[in-house]
């Protein structure tokens, strides 16, 4: 990447000139290279001669143009010179001490040419090549309904799966669910009422809450899902399961995600149990009242947890060991990535905490990621008294949105029904991805199916109206080409080149956002350029090049919905 280059050529500078490092060393300075906030401020940044002046006490200007010239110097030796047809137009200092680089127009047309000529193989990062990435999320209960806090983790996780993939990494999808445990017991409970797999939970729930006898049921029934031991419970079991399942997958396919695995509670308990009855004897566990096994997080900051409760049945942080264990026999990952809602993180931390001591290169592949909650305007769902904001409910409510907004469109029946839900999705994505993931999100309706900016539906329109100027140009025969390129460039042209940095940022920063911001960017250069110019126009020599540069960026804003999740309708 060029950013790594004018790194490299920064640090020969400093390196030349003064009696610093920029290496490991313990006194070694560190080089930032930034794109500044304002484009008249260059392509990239850096305030190098600002740190080294502090170090050495001396005038930063001073040292900015020592370091300006020798960078000169180095690249006429280099051949690469200075100029148009060269790697820079200009390198130059500004107050109070930065050293600001200018990328050439020759630079930016030849990443055009490099982008037109990939098109659809633009997908081959290499960052995170050779690694194996793990990925856990989504992870919903059976018997309970798909709520749109299930959505944020599916989300988030999806569009970091992405970016992995894209820099090159080999992932693998995982989603653990919750299939025993009380919850579960709950509903079957009902069940056996006679009471519908969708209305199961929260009447379990009410009856465990209200009624002693009932609550004594229910926690019977749960030993006996665990043993499966009741042959008529088995099957009433074994019959929701499968059509939760279904209905999750359903949900799945809507939003984009094929898991590669599906691990369940059921299927880690015993191993989490084995797992805490041998670091009990190694004193990593105490015995607690009624014979429950617990960590005593408080030696290390945390608090304490309970791995084994008092029916001798492992919890949900026993599991998590298990798990963590049958996720490397299964995959020898690299690095495993947890996304939930970060009610869990200190959850985790301990869990983490009892890993390090019982699998430490586990606990140091591991890395949870909490995310904050999504509400709606009334305020915060509950599963527990049943009044969930569900997926389908969210998404329907949407969708009637946009069918009213496009509802003069010459669209046939399903055609708008199609576009509907892509631009629904995108709406519901966009308003996850475009904040800190730690952020807690109220959904707003209306701003969320802008066409306008800052939505996923204007990420989605300007991708539509640069795929209707490419047929407009082919139903003209004016093919994209860069022979010809006007004198100047501009803003577009420089935004397409941030496109890799960006997912890399995004990559490494855990922050899909980061990607958000850009796209939402780049768009409004495109429909700016688009209002000013005429892309399609026979009569003009440079028309074969806006149609080139319009190609390329309708393959960046695939790329970039693509690795947002967000479906890329070909008409809005």
């Amino acid at each position: 990447m060029i950013k790594d280059e004018i790194k490299n050529l920064i640090e020969r500078a400093v390196s030349s000139l003064y009696d610093i490092s920029c290496g490991r060393s313990k006194d070694a300075i560190s080089v930032l290279v930034e794109k500044p906030k304002e484009i008249s401020h260059g392509d990239y940044s850096t305030n190098v001669a600002l740190v080294v002046a502090k170090k050495l006490g001396k005038n930063p200007i001073e040292i900015a143009n020592k370091i300006t010239s020798e960078i000169r110097t180095s690249l006429i030796r280099a051949n690469k010179g200075i100029g148009q047809s060269s790697l820079f137009e200009k390198v130059e200092v500004a107050p109070p001490g930065f050293v600001n680089f200018y990328l050439s127009k020759e630079f930016f047309v030849n990443n055009v040419k490099e982008i037109l000529k990939e098109k659809n193989k633009f997908r081959s990062g290499k960052n995170l090549k050779s690694k194996k990435i793990i990925i856990e999320y989504t992870d919903p209960n059976i018997l309970k309904e798909f709520h749109i806090g299930h959505l944020m983790p599916n989300t988030i996780g999806e569009s970091l799966a992405r970016i992995f993939e894209f820099l090159g990494a080999k992932v693998k999808r995982v989603n653990y669910q919750g299939d025993v445990g009380l919850h579960v017991a709950k509903a079957i409970w009902a069940m056996k009422q006679g009471v519908t797999l969708l209305e199961a939970y929260p009447f379990g729930h009410k009856a465990y809450e209200e009624n002693e006898t009932s609550r004594k049921e229910i926690i019977q029934m749960n030993k006996v899902i665990f043993d499966r031991s009741d042959k008529t419970i088995n099957k009433l079991y074994d019959q929701g399961k499968k059509e939760s399942l279904a209905y999750f997958e359903e949900i799945y396919k809507k939003l984009g995600t094929k898991f590669d695995h599906y691990f369940f509670e059921s299927e880690v308990a015993n191993i989490g149990k084995k797992i805490v009855e041998e670091g009990l004897k190694k004193g990593i566990f105490e015995k607690g009242e009624r014979g429950a096994i617990v960590f005593r997080g408080e030696k290390y900051g945390l608090h304490a947890r309970v791995f084994i409760n008092s029916e001798g049945l492992p919890t949900y942080e026993a599991k998590e060991l298990g798990l963590a264990k049958i996720k490397y026999d299964k995959y020898k990952y690299n690095n495993s990535i947890i996304v939930t809602a970060n009610e869990q993180n200190e959850y985790f931390k301990v869990v983490l905490s009892v890993m390090s001591q019982i699998f430490p290169d586990l606990a140091q592949k591991t890395k949870h990621i909490g995310h904050g909650m999504m509400r709606l305007p009334e305020g915060k769902m509950s599963s527990r008294t049943g009044k969930v904001v569900t997926f389908e409910f969210l998404l329907n409510e949407i969708e009637q949105l946009v069918k009213e907004k496009i509802k003069d469109r010459n669209f046939l029946e399903d055609e708008k029904n199609e576009v509907a839900e892509k631009v629904a999705i995108g709406a519901v994505k966009y308003s996850i991805l475009k904040q800190s993931i730690g952020s807690d999100i109220i959904y707003d309706f209306e701003k969320s199916i802008s066409f306008d900016g800052d939505s996923g539906p204007y990420l989605q329109y300007s991708l539509t109206r640069a795929l209707s100027v490419l047929r407009k140009a082919k139903a003209v025969k004016i093919k994209p080409s860069l022979k010809k390129s006007p004198a100047e460039i501009g803003d577009l042209e420089r935004l397409i080149h941030y496109f890799s940095e960006v997912v890399e940022k995004a990559g490494k920063d855990y922050e899909p956002h980061h990607l958000v911001l850009y796209l939402t960017e780049l768009a409004s250069s495109f429909n700016a350029y688009y209002a000013k110019e005429k892309i399609v126009d026979k009569n003009d020599k440079f028309s074969p090049y806006k149609i080139a540069l319009t190609q390329v960026f309708s393959v960046i804003m695939k790329n970039g919905l693509w690795l947002l999740g967000i479906p890329a309708p070909e008409r809005m």
